[in-house]
């Protein structure tokens, strides 16, 4: 991503953009990505569950937090005040209890 970031003309708005080099839209995305998973045969009566566009965020605040990021870093990566982040990770991230009494002691820390 860092390589793709750096080659992008500084003029450029826009990273992820549609065939015509326009906005990327929400629908688009999310269509873009049914196709992909559905061509992945990761379909959700052969995974038991369907996968969409936003697991992606509680999938990437999941792996931060493993990986041992602070709040305050989680919150930096994903571009979340840390308020959001501890609320993010608390709905999205795969979390034993531990690890979200962890993160809302934090919180409570940081108001």
């Amino acid at each position: 991503m860092a390589s793709i970031i750096d080659e992008t003309p500084d003029d450029r708005l826009l990273i992820l953009v549609n065939a015509s080099g326009g906005a990327l839209t929400e629908h688009r995305a999310s269509e873009g990505l049914r196709q992909w998973r559905d061509k992945a045969g990761l379909l959700p009566d052969v995974i038991g569950y369907g996968l969409r566009l936003n697991d992606a965020r509680g999938t990437a605040a999941t792996r931060l937090l493993r990986a041992g990021l602070s709040l305050a870093q989680i919150a930096a990566c994903m571009g979340w005040s840390i308020r959001t982040a501890a609320l993010m990770i608390e709905r999205y991230a795969k979390v034993s209890p531990e690890e979200t009494d962890v993160v809302l002691a934090a919180l409570a820390a940081a108001k």
